[in-house]
């Protein structure tokens, strides 16, 4: 496999801009320092609780908002010394499913003009009958009728808006997508359909995903590796089957114990985790999970342990990753 993306130290820092008496508050890192590779073909799912980092991270891969520091390598290119005019042109190669699917279309346009957009951007859309048998080829490629193409937002169930969506993205052939919560504004019945849907499409078209959600459960069938994010680092990343089965990480752990089994009459022993996530102004020192970490020690509180090696292909960060492999617990139900 080819490499299609690279991240390398990419850091991205609100400053406090409240109109709030006293004293400003410190800049919140919301990723920090964060590096990793994306492959041609590959779908990359990057999990952690809300307000980790995630969506921010996903803009700034596709260079929606600007980094604080870092670079992104997309196809040989350095996004992050392009001109406008050349990330415009470069985001026909790279497209964004949104979490709320209703809020992020056009309410007062129709499904063609709106599955038609990013066509018309690049030139690619046609006019007349041409661009209408496209929209319709579309359609039929989310699992919708063309008769719905002139119809309104409104019109449509959660489900429906977010084929509509997934239908846009899709429409300029892009190589890479960024998928953001795609499905946590469905119901449960429906978050199946559409990630099976994203994922017969990717292996058709052969584009690369980055899947962002809160939940390992959710992206248990679509994701080949995974990335865990605690306060805007990276924790732990690896292929599923070494995320699943064989985490190294106890923050990891801990999501994996709260997420359904999908063996009938198994469930996980569920590992509480003390204390609240703290505030992203005010990151604890090194090891930013320590204040709720039952491995934690002295060096914890003095050193950021480092992205590492600790099995081949399974990176953590975690001092002691290693000497204390995590064996996964299940319990019958």
């Amino acid at each position: 496999m080819t490499v299609l993306m690279t991240i390398d130290g990419l850091t991205k820092s609100f400053a406090d801009t409240s109109m709030r008496l006293g004293p400003k508050r410190p800049p919140v890192r919301a990723v920090d320092g964060v590096s990793f590779h994306i492959m041609q073909g590959e779908v990359l799912a990057v999990v952690g609780e809300s307000g980790c980092g995630k969506s921010t991270l996903g803009r700034l891969l596709l260079r929606l908002i600007e980094p604080t520091s870092g670079t992104v390598t997309f196809e040989g290119q350095n996004m992050s010394v392009m001109a406008p005019e050349q990330v415009r042109q470069m985001r026909q190669r790279m497209q964004m499913v949104f979490q709320d699917p209703f809020g992020s279309l056009s309410p007062r346009r129709t499904i063609a003009n709106i599955i038609a957009e990013p066509m018309d951007t690049f030139g690619l859309s046609g006019t007349g009958k041409a661009r209408r048998e496209k929209v319709a080829a579309l359609l039929q490629m989310v699992g919708l009728p063309s008769i719905y193409m002139d119809r309104k937002p409104r019109q449509f169930s959660g489900g429906q808006r977010q084929r509509i969506g997934i239908a846009r993205a899709i429409s300029v052939d892009p190589t890479f997508i960024v998928a953001d919560e795609p499905v946590s504004a469905l119901d449960v019945s429906i978050q199946a359909q559409i990630i099976n849907l994203m994922q017969d499409l990717q292996q058709d078209k052969g584009f690369s995903f980055l899947f962002i959600a809160h939940d390992l459960a959710v992206v248990r069938h679509i994701a080949d590796r995974v990335a865990v994010m605690y306060l805007g680092r990276i924790v732990e990343i690896g292929t599923k089957g070494q995320v699943y089965n064989a985490p190294h990480h106890p923050y990891t752990e801990a999501l994996l114990s709260a997420a359904p089994h999908p063996e009938p009459g198994r469930r996980e022993t569920r590992i509480i985790l003390q204390g609240d996530v703290p505030s992203p102004s005010n990151v604890p020192s090194g090891c930013a999970f320590r204040t709720r970490c039952p491995l934690a020690q002295d060096i914890c509180a003095r050193e950021q342990p480092a992205l590492r090696e600790v099995a081949p292909g399974l990176n953590t960060a975690c001092h002691f990753a290693a000497a204390h492999p995590i064996t996964r617990h299940r319990a019958q139900a």
